[in-house]
């Protein structure tokens, strides 16, 4: 499915968590006591599971309780393997999933510095508060093709020759698997251009070369046809367009392929924004800030769904009775959506699609561990990790049971903690106190540009001002410099950026930013204001208005804006900036983003303003 672009250029300029937590160093040994077990393929009653530091060390202890053992009873409960999303898009919500018992996340196309650093923490075994992520890294795309359209640099290819050097480069980047996209655009009702058959089997080919499976984003039964005959290992949507029959299950069945429906996203774009019946569960509840809240609540359209389960149905039916594996993955990262939420909402789906609790349980724990060759996870089984997720009642025999959390653990720690933490930080947002409203001054200008002892300066009249501000600081390479230019044609004084947008961040930027509040990004009401009005003109390839408030969940709501070489008013209503509370403005940024190259950018008369 496709990902939205602005959501991902919101979530990657500030890649570092919304929420920053860290769990104690788990207990020398934590022992369940008396709970049945859902090991990732069958149910065993009344065990006792016993864990040390980071790892599973007895599934059926019956030795000597002793007083350094943290106990935790596990009567009327049932000990889950940490669950595995199998599609997601991990550059945002990476501090939410293992909210949600989702100890593993399999990335399906994210930029490399997106998950950079949760892999650094995995390798030295410092992960605890987060899901561990493996990723595809870039995906396999042509020129214009799906997976270009998000203003991310994605390196592509276009021919048969070219797959093996494509496939060399990825993996050297840190790619776990090679994702590859065969989609023509049937489902969206227009020709994009795509991948040929022989560069799909080349890739593959590579990728197997280098002991590494090759998945296939494919949408059509003609399609997944297609990428199946090419050798792929799997596909990572099940087609909606028809029912592919006993055919493509047996073909898929001979082939040795697994199939991951995500079928939680499939019914967003069918109208029907299923995750979101699952916002007020109340072990679920009060653990997503608003913006994730209000992407759950989206949908597309009148609810066309009963067609779409159908189909689905249909197809489920097919590849269990064929033997097909089966996995639970979300697509997160698209509208109706969530991390960790959202894979609760697949297994439900996948029940009503005709898998039974058992079934649509290991497809999210021992079924994709074993697919993805994730050798240490996906089972409660002696020296595997202690990625663990306790619920009340049977989801074995009622899948629903599978949203009772009372307590997950990761990496042997328990996670408890930082879901209270969550919902406390997440409460305390609810209650804080209304900031007063900021005097503005008469006229409305908020900037006043000058030079001083030969450097250009932008003074405000209230607030810490004006600041430069780039990527920097979180280890980019653009550039901005501040100079004194001509009038604007109100004959106001120009303030004129020039600078460069250089790759080496996600999501590169360079502006200049006005901090409203005494103390850099300390919130500011500037509620009485109801946009941002200002002169500008300029050269260069993309420039925007960034605003930070804390219903952002410190991530910059941005609206791109038009700059041309003559001077134009612009006039940026916060209305524009998706997830921005101007009543909590931290901060509101003019400059330069996204796209790399040198920019110049001119602006005056900078004021906030009631319409």
């Amino acid at each position: 499915m496709g990902l939205k672009r602005t959501a991902i250029l919101l979530s990657c300029i500030i890649a570092a968590p919304a929420f920053g937590q860290s769990t104690p160093a788990p207990p020398a040994q934590t022992l369940i006591k008396n709970v049945t077990v859902f090991d990732g393929v069958q149910k065993q009653i009344d065990r006792s599971v016993l864990i040390e530091g980071s790892k599973i060390i007895d599934v059926n202890y019956r030795g000597k309780i002793l007083p350094s053992m943290r106990i935790v009873d596990g009567r009327g409960k049932t000990l889950l393997p940490g669950l595995i999303d199998s599609h997601v898009h991990a550059y945002a919500g990476q501090d939410d999933a293992l909210l949600f018992g989702v100890t593993t996340q399999l990335d399906m196309f994210s930029p490399p510095e997106s998950t950079r650093a949760v892999r650094t923490r995995m390798a030295r075994g410092d992960n605890r508060a987060m899901s561990d992520i493996f990723t595809a890294g870039f995906l396999a795309t042509v020129p214009k093709g799906h997976g270009t359209e998000y203003g991310l640099p994605v390196p592509t290819l276009t021919k048969p020759e070219e797959a093996d050097a494509w496939v060399a480069a990825r993996l050297a980047e840190g790619s776990d698997y090679i994702k590859i996209v065969n989609e023509p655009g049937t489902i969206i009702g227009r020709a994009v251009p795509t991948l040929d058959a022989p560069t799909i089997r080349a890739l593959v080919a590579a990728a197997h070369q280098r002991s590494k499976l090759a998945v296939v984003h494919a949408q059509t039964l003609a399609t997944a046809t297609e990428s199946i005959n090419a050798g792929a290992d799997g596909l990572v949507h099940l087609f909606a367009d028809q029912d592919g029959g006993a055919a493509f299950a047996k073909l898929a069945k001979n082939k040795g392929a697994f199939i991951v429906p995500t079928y939680a996203v499939l019914e967003v774009f069918s109208g029907r924004s299923g995750t979101a019946t699952l916002l007020d569960h109340p072990a679920l509840s009060g653990l997503l800030p608003k913006p994730a809240i209000d992407t759950v609540r989206q949908s597309f359209g009148a609810d066309r769904s009963t067609k779409l389960d159908g189909i689905e149905a249909a197809n489920l039916a097919a590849l269990v009775k064929a033997g097909v594996p089966i996995l639970a993955g979300t697509d997160a990262g698209n509208p109706g959506t969530w991390y960790g939420l959202s894979l609760h909402r697949e297994m439900d789906l996948l029940v009503k699609g005709g898998l039974s609790p058992v079934q649509a349980l290991s497809a999210a724990t021992a079924a994709p561990a074993k697919a993805f060759r994730l050798t240490d996870r996906g089972r409660i089984a002696t020296g595997f990790k202690a990625d663990m997720m306790l619920v009340e009642g049977d989801p074995t025999r009622a899948i629903a049971d599978v949203h009772n959390i009372v307590e997950i653990w990761k990496d042997g720690a328990p996670v408890s903690p930082l879901r209270a933490a969550r919902r406390a930080a997440l409460a305390k947002q609810a209650v804080a106190v209304a900031l007063p409203p900021v005097a503005l001054p008469a006229d409305r200008r908020i900037a006043q540009f000058s030079t001083v002892q030969g450097k250009a300066v932008a003074k405000s009249p209230f607030g810490a001002g004006w600041d430069v501000s780039t990527d920097s600081i979180v280890g980019g390479n653009s550039t901005l410099a501040l100079s004194i230019g001509d009038q604007a044609p109100n004959g106001q004084t120009a303030l004129v950026l020039t600078g460069e947008i250089k790759p080496g961040y996600l999501a590169p930027w360079a502006g200049i930013a006005f901090y409203p509040a005494d103390q850099q990004f300390r919130p500011a009401n500037l509620g009485s204001a109801k946009a941002l009005r200002f002169w500008a003109r300029g050269e260069g390839k993309a420039f925007a208005v960034m605003g930070f408030s804390p219903s952002g969940g410190q991530r910059p709501s941005i609206s791109p804006i038009t700059v041309g070489k003559e001077w134009a008013e612009i006039t940026l209503r916060f209305a524009q900036l998706a997830n921005f509370d101007s009543s909590n403005t931290q901060m509101l940024l003019i400059g330069a983003i996204q796209q790399d190259g040198p920019f110049r950018l001119e602006i005056a008369d900078v004021r906030l303003v009631d319409q």
